[in-house]
């Protein structure tokens, strides 16, 4: 190593050896200069020595985490993490300089690491396998001078959110994580279809209220894998889902999105009970068998309120059947509703595949995007590159890699002008295959939004998707997202009911829904939203707070500081807890509480450090920290407009002046 003060130290139990390797020779690939211990033995007083000045020398310091590190009370690498603790205690809070990195699937949570350990969201390289996306990250680090800048220009970040890459709020993080949860939830089949009416002339259409229980109505239920070794779940899944898909495009048919539907996987629900709770008056349930390159499928359609079975089949066909078996069991289900389709049988259009290793290697893509975990998202991203290579037309799964970029960028293994234009790749590709895939299209709506904050562009977007099906969900929740952005409370309002009406139990609507009746001042209807979430998912992450913000414009000022202080995530709950503290004339404690927020949450949540100074009257340290969270682009400024803890300088010439730079109404 020549310059140890641009160099990374590795630091891992001797058990690790293997993938420290792995992680170094990747670094030392990109051109950065690792020390890494190649000896068994460590002992002496010139070794340590030589250890301590590489750690007080070294750019960055990498602590290799796993289950062999956990089962060691001792050992010399416990050392090295102390003395690179140490060393933080004499550099600038937003200097980074820790990266935790864990190689298997050991929890932070509870882990055997100091405390300042806590303080960085980790980073999982499983078996040490290192992609190139993190290897440029640290090679941008260590390339940056004291100032924090990169040779570039680029500011780094905070340590905390080293591994987060990017100045964006966990709560803004977890929020895109659910619309991508979303959006993989949309990727159930082929491309979409166009329907025999005539498309959307609005920007943004409002879906028609739909009476409970229509007669033709259906939620489809997670298919239940009979196989043998019950290794077939994803495969499962993505039975019901591609028939749900299918169904979906039926214009006289209600049927609630998978988000809904999956709901109950897994719970004692009766059929009667899920039937009230979704509004629907039919069920189709089934199962898959599967052995070698045989299937059994078998469906049944049963009617809610008196358990009558409308209709079954058994089709036991060759795997390679299995698109032809979803199109039979779909417009099986339409003929036993008496449904006419106009055009004849459902079938598929562009935007699929007919390779059927593409096919269920999709299905896994999008079964362990669906699990919402670091290690099933990265292992996602893998399967859905085999898809694309295997199928390089496979429309939808460029659209799912561009769902998992996203992921990616969140969990911080890439930058976010690196992900977010990745992903728009993705997006745009998949639709130079499909022209008219609206879920590539509602990909790019929400870059718009939430990173770009180009509304037109947005605008723009949600059009083209409504283009192809008006009443989407997702779309509609998109669009009711834009509208309270822009200070459209009634439109917002609309949209978001619609999207419930046809997403009874998607969460994001509802949390949306609160936020946008709150931004509206409707602060009643808003505690309602926001408590109906709770009874739906308690742990469900940001409601707590936002609770709390709506309890103190409502001036329960007590019941907002409890409800604050429930809120799980320590950065969500310091968003609003200060303002509560304040509100009840607990200065100190208060005082307390801001200071942690600026001083371990500073680099991503700036906004809400804003708005705290702002509902203390403090004007001028409210528009500094709105201006750094302009720079930061923190997400969560979307949320400005109609905000009451902005009141005290809503009438100030820099405030108007930053609204009109976002291109917000004043």
């Amino acid at each position: 190593m020549t310059d140890a003060g641009k160099a990374v130290f590795l630091s891992y139990a001797s058990e690790d050896a293997e993938a420290a390797r792995r992680i170094a020779g990747a670094l030392q690939a990109a051109g950065i200069e690792v020390w890494l211990d190649q000896s068994e033995l460590r002992g002496g007083d010139a070794w340590d020595r030589q250890i301590r000045e590489r750690i007080h020398q070294c750019r960055l310091f990498i602590a290799v985490i796993s289950s062999h590190t956990e089962n060691r009370d001792e050992g010399y690498f416990r050392h090295e993490w102390n003395l690179a603790v140490e060393r933080t205690h004499h550099m600038a809070e937003n200097r980074a300089f820790i990266v935790p990195v864990a190689i298997d699937n050991t929890s932070e949570r509870g882990a055997s690491v100091p405390e300042r350990f806590h303080d960085f969201q980790w980073v999982r390289l499983i078996g040490g396998e290192t992609p190139p996306a993190f290897a440029a990250r640290i090679a941008g680090l260590v390339g940056a001078d004291a100032r924090g800048k990169t040779q570039s220009g680029d500011a780094t970040v905070s340590p905390r959110s080293i591994s987060q890459s990017h100045p964006m709020s966990r709560r803004a993080g977890w929020r895109w994580l659910g619309i991508t949860m979303a959006v993989i939830a949309l990727l159930m089949g082929w491309a979409v279809w166009h329907y025999t009416h005539t498309p959307a002339t609005r920007d943004q259409p409002v879906a028609p209220t739909v009476p409970l229980a229509a007669e033709k109505s259906i939620a489809v239920l997670p298919f239940l894998d009979m196989s043998e070794t019950k290794d077939q779940e994803y495969f499962a899944d993505g039975m019901a889902e591609e028939i749900l898909d299918l169904l979906a495009r039926v214009p006289d048919l209600r049927i609630p999105a998978r988000t809904s539907s999956f709901y109950f996987k897994g719970k004692p629900t009766k059929v009667p009970e899920i039937a009230r709770e979704l509004g629907v008056a039919n069920v189709l349930e089934g199962s898959v068998r599967r052995s070698g390159n045989r299937i059994r499928v078998t469906a049944q359609l049963i009617r809610a309120d008196t358990g009558f079975h409308v209709w079954s089949d058994t089709y036991d066909r060759e795997l390679r059947d299995v698109f032809e078996v979803q199109d039979d069991i779909a417009n099986a289900v339409v003929q036993a509703l008496q449904i006419s389709l106009l055009g004849g049988p459902l079938s598929r259009t562009a935007g699929g595949t007919q390779n059927l290793e593409a096919y269920q290697l999709y299905l896994r893509a999008k079964a362990g995007g669906m699990r919402n975990t670091r290690v099933d998202a990265e292992a996602a991203m893998q399967y859905v590159d085999q898809a694309i290579k295997l199928d390089p037309n496979f429309a939808l799964a460029w659209t799912l890699k561009a769902t998992g970029t996203f992921q990616q960028t969140e969990n911080g293994l890439l930058l976010p002008k690196d992900g977010y234009e990745s992903a728009r790749q993705s997006a745009l590709h998949a639709l130079q295959l499909s022209p008219d895939l609206s879920t590539a299209h509602l990909i790019l709506a929400y870059v718009h939004r939430s990173y770009d904050w180009d509304w037109a562009a947005c605008k723009a977007e949600l059009r083209l998707a409504f283009e192809s099906n008006q009443n989407e969900p997702l779309g509609l929740q998109l669009a009711g997202m834009l509208a309270y952005t822009l200070g459209k409370s009634d439109e917002a309002e609309r949209q978001l009911e619609a999207a419930l009406s046809r997403d009874p139990l998607n969460t994001y609507a509802q949390w949306n829904l609160g936020t946008a009746r709150y931004l509206a001042g409707r602060y009643a209807d808003a505690e309602a939203a926001y408590r109906r979430l709770l009874e739906i998912e308690p742990s469900f992450a940001w409601t707590h707070a936002y609770l709390a913000k709506t309890l103190l414009a409502e001036g329960k000022t007590e019941a907002a500081v409890a409800m604050a202080r429930q809120e799980p995530e320590e950065s969500s709950r310091l968003d609003i807890l200060p303002i509560a503290l304040f509100a009840t004339g607990q200065t100190r404690e208060a005082d307390e509480a801001l200071h942690i927020l600026e001083t371990k949450y500073g680099a991503t949540d700036a906004f809400f450090v804003a708005m705290t100074y702002a509902s203390r009257g403090d004007k001028d340290r409210a528009l500094d920290w709105l201006e750094r969270a302009y720079r930061q682009k923190d997400s969560s400024l979307v949320e400005i407009v109609g905000e009451p803890l902005f009141g005290n300088v809503a009438t100030d010439p820099r405030y108007k002046a930053f609204l009109r730079k976002m291109n917000l109404p004043e």
